[in-house]
């Protein structure tokens, strides 16, 4: 389990995390959907069910990532999460007889504290925000020797989310744009880096939680708020400083979406294609659906729904 990561985050480095990391991820689904059938005639739209990936989004990549090409001490691993980042790592933890504790806020889901605690990770339920259970979960690693594994201020973490990008031009490479939820950037970033300036790579954040919205405006990572429905996977203190500048470079805009509209859109996924998404996991087919992404006609646009640890959606 030692690291072969030079510091870049490119695509022969996510080329190279791909091959390390397939043994233990699922290659997820995509999807073809006519636009005609939610008011976008004229536009081909690919879905890719990340939700689908162990332990129920797509943080496995970068969860295995971490503990297959990291030094990882007999005290084990350490992470802070909302709840998908804490899954993923208790999982892959298990996977590979790993020892993990996983700090998360209180508005973590109870459904994800279950997946945690059902793989095995002590779970500890620390503050109100991200940043509250992060700060934890940094003393706990600096009294244990536990090894910090950060959602997103990772490079390995954003190697393995680089390859849902890679995954998702093998399997669609004609797209023109690319529709991503942002959190703290870690899978933007990764999904950015693949596709360069060769495809329109656009994130979409709840107004409720505008980070790199905020981020891309000021120039710098920046405090912002952190509400709304998606609060749980969506809502960092501010992006990731590793992943920025990839931002600043490679992600063309931030479309911003209303709660009402990730709810829209999880009752949409659901009413036409028995899909259930967590509010994170749909919002960016709510930029879609709710007009916040307008592609031109003709536009092969790619929809990324990376998460479902959640309970039935209500109708």
């Amino acid at each position: 389990m030692t690291s072969t990561v030079s510091g870049s985050i490119d695509r022969e480095s996510i080329q190279e995390t791909e091959r390390i990391i397939r043994p233990y991820i699922r290659r997820t689904p995509l999807i073809e959907v006519c636009g005609a059938d939610f008011g976008l005639a004229g536009v081909k739209v690919s879905l890719k069910l990340e939700f689908l990936q162990h332990a129920g989004s797509f943080k496995a990549r970068g969860a295995f990532s971490n503990l297959l090409r990291r030094d990882i001490p007999k005290a084990g691993v350490v992470a802070a999460s909302g709840g998908n980042h804490g899954a993923a790592v208790a999982f892959a933890a298990r996977r590979l007889g790993v020892a993990a504790r996983i700090f998360v806020p209180s508005v973590a889901s109870p459904i994800k504290m279950e997946r945690i605690r059902g793989y095995g990770a002590e779970l500890t339920v620390t503050g109100d925000r991200y940043a509250d259970a992060l700060a934890a979960s940094e003393r706990f690693a600096a009294e244990s020797g536990a090894i910090p594994i950060h959602a997103y201020e990772q490079i390995e973490t954003i190697l393995g989310q680089g390859t849902t990008g890679l995954e998702f031009e093998e399997q669609n490479p004609e797209l023109d744009s690319v529709l991503v939820a942002c959190g703290g950037g870690g899978l933007i970033g990764g999904i950015a880096a693949w596709y360069g300036d060769r495809t329109k790579v656009v994130g979409v954040e709840p107004e409720a939680a505008p980070t790199l919205h905020m981020a891309l405006a000021a120039g710098q990572p920046v405090d912002a708020p952190a509400g709304g429905i998606a609060a749980d996977s969506l809502a960092p203190r501010s992006v990731g400083r590793i992943m920025f500048p990839i931002a600043q470079k490679h992600v063309h805009h931030v479309a911003l979406v209303t709660d009402d509209a990730i709810i829209d859109a999880q009752k949409t996924l659901w009413k036409l294609l028995r899909i259930v998404a967590e509010p994170g996991g749909a919002a960016a087919f709510a930029a879609i659906l709710s007009g916040r992404y307008l592609p031109t006609h003709g536009e092969r646009v790619g929809v990324l729904i990376c998460g479902a640890n959640t309970t039935a959606v209500q109708l």
